[in-house]
């Protein structure tokens, strides 16, 4: 972990204010490691050190954990046990990471952005059906379906779990310039949907109601989180930027925002709208 000024790690275990931590060290009061430090401007990594104040020790909380992944096909993206024995998104983590948990599901011949992560709190705004944020996908089928198709796509259809809630979808011409895809097919028509529900297969059930069966179905977004140009079996730890845009996602979306009528939007097309919104406004920068 980055190293960080030693107030600011004291102040985020509750030792104090930022200003009354930087009054101890200053006072002499503040050992790291068995090593007296007065200096304010001393950095340390707050999982490998030892902080005292008056020989008392520093409990410092343990900082969640975030990765992203790239599942591949064939990888199964839940953990429980399989009697065949066939690797997990969690065999995809770096070695000796502490324990974390895959953040909803892929099915196996799903591919895609999933997140691992030991924050309980936030995976369960992100996956329980109520809070209902938007996850895009790129759906291959073998020919464009018909305007009265994706009309009832949108609408809704019946699944083995009840009657899907209404979706985006539109044909698109190509997928994101930055999207890394692994081996398989890509002849065919290929498809954005979003959704705000996360019904088992869900996607592929959808399609073959429409007369258009799923070949390919790739996750590209967890609200504002996109997959970017990590490559297939590739993990990258979550950046604060990443972070914090998920949880102001979390803060800011009510339950049973998708009830309203607002429009479902994919992460690329409100990104488009942002920038065309910033270019009509004379006092851009």
């Amino acid at each position: 972990m980055a190293e960080e000024r030693l107030q600011k790690v004291m102040a985020a275990a509750g030792v104090g204010s930022r200003r009354a931590c930087e009054q101890l060290i200053a006072a002499g009061k503040v050992r790291v490691n068995g090593r007296l430090v007065s200096e304010l401007g001393a950095k340390v990594d707050p999982e490998q050190v030892q902080i005292t104040v008056d020989g008392k020790p520093v409990h410092l909380p343990q900082r969640h954990l975030y990765l992203m992944v790239h599942k591949p096909r064939g990888v199964l993206g839940d953990i429980g046990d399989d009697p065949d024995g066939r690797p997990t998104v969690l065999d995809l983590a770096p070695a000796g990471m502490r324990r974390v948990f895959p953040v909803g599901r892929l099915d196996l011949h799903s591919e895609g952005l999933m997140l691992l992560t030991d924050d309980g709190e936030l995976a369960h705004h992100l996956t329980h059906p109520r809070f209902q944020h938007p996850k895009t996908y790129y759906v291959l089928v073998e020919q464009r379906p018909g305007e009265s198709a994706l009309a009832q796509f949108r609408r809704g259809v019946d699944l083995p779990e009840g009657r899907s809630a209404p979706a985006s979808i539109r044909v698109v011409q190509r997928l994101p310039a930055e999207l890394n895809l692994g081996a398989g097919p890509t002849q065919g028509v290929w498809l954005e949907v979003v959704l705000r529900e996360g019904k088992k297969r869900q996607i592929r059930h959808m399609t073959a109601a429409i007369g258009h069966p799923t070949l390919r179905l790739v996750r590209w977004a967890i609200g504002p989180l996109t997959l970017g140009s990590l490559k297939a079996g590739e993990t990258r730890p979550l950046s604060r930027r990443d972070i914090t845009a998920l949880r102001q996602m979390v803060a800011e979306q009510p339950a049973g925002a998708a009830k309203q009528s607002k429009p479902i939007q994919s992460a690329s097309a409100e990104r488009g709208r942002r920038g065309a919104t910033r270019r009509r406004s004379p006092h851009a920068r």
